[in-house]
């Protein structure tokens, strides 16, 4: 674990807090339900070891280095932080970059480098007052599903960027372990994911985002070079490569810990607990046995703000 990550802020302010079926969510924003308690800031942290097994030992793909050589002041801004790890590990990387995180809920770590802040924020009703041009790198990582309009989302990126800035898209995408040609579909986890995407929909987000990233980015007024770099995750213990097999755990362990934070969405969108928990219990059960190795696929999209 990293030096700098210790056990998330102790104290439950309850101005920030409130518990919703067992689960602790922010106040800030109480239609996004996934929740912001232990369970989630170990996910977020097993997510971002997945990444950097994706992006073969770093914490991003693309030019960010070039991004980050112009100008007296670097700033790199980390949009839905969650736990922080990735804006820690930066701050690490680039000792002379002014790093930010902001996210709804305060669940980062207290220790954290002296380059590096975090901040409180609604990206989807209101954000940061910064001014225009003022960050040189801009990421954002499985955010889209607490983003009602994500164009909207993408101009203020555009806005905050300067020119010649980078901007870096992560989102995994809400269709995982698609069964390869002439297989049965895992049902039980099937079944789970088109729910999911059902309640996300009534929610009025927009599903197919994480497979649009390079069309939205391309609507954007502000942005060129638009590059994807979408990675293939092994899911669970098969794979024979060792560098994989690692990658493949770590998926798992991320599917493991999101399974049960879906439940009070589910219960939030009508669903009865009976129905919700068999759904969860299903995906478990494949998840456990799958019938064929399973992979899912990881959206990766870049581009630079116009000079």
């Amino acid at each position: 674990m990293h030096e700098y990550l210790v056990e998330p802020i102790g104290a439950d302010p309850t101005e920030f807090f409130y518990t919703l079926h067992s689960r602790r969510f922010s106040t800030l924003n109480r239609t996004y339900l996934l929740p912001v308690d232990h369970d989630e800031v170990k996910r977020s942290d097993i997510h971002h070891r997945l990444l950097q097994f994706v992006f073969k030992g770093r914490n991003y793909v693309g030019p960010v280095k070039e991004a980050l050589q112009f100008g007296q002041h670097r700033r790199v801004l980390d949009l839905g932080t969650g736990a922080g790890t990735w804006a820690i590990d930066m701050a690490d990387e680039f000792p002379r970059a002014e790093v930010v995180g902001v996210d709804l809920a305060p669940m980062q770590p207290s220790h954290v480098p002296p380059n590096c802040t975090f901040e409180l924020c609604d990206l989807d009703q209101r954000w940061v007052p910064y001014p225009d041009a003022h960050f040189d790198v801009i990421h954002a990582r499985a955010l889209h599903i607490g983003i009602h309009d994500y164009p909207r989302f993408l101009r203020e990126v555009a806005r905050l960027l300067r020119p010649g800035g980078l901007v870096l898209l992560v989102e995994p995408t809400l269709a995982p372990c698609a069964p390869p040609n002439n297989h049965p579909p895992l049902h039980g986890w099937a079944a789970l994911w088109d729910t999911y995407r059902a309640c996300l929909t009534q929610q009025r987000i927009d599903v197919s985002v994480p497979e649009r990233l390079p069309e939205l980015l391309a609507a954007t007024p502000g942005f060129e070079n638009i590059t994807v770099r979408d990675g293939n995750i092994p899911v669970g213990f098969w794979p024979q490569d060792p560098h994989l097999l690692s990658a493949g755990q770590l998926q798992w362990m991320d599917y493991e810990l999101l399974l049960p934070a879906l439940r009070p969405l589910l219960l939030c969108n009508g669903l009865p607990p009976s129905t919700v928990d068999r759904l969860i219990q299903d995906a478990q059960h494949d998840l456990y046995h799958p019938a064929f190795p399973p992979s899912t696929i990881i959206h990766i999209a870049y581009a630079s703000k116009c000079l």
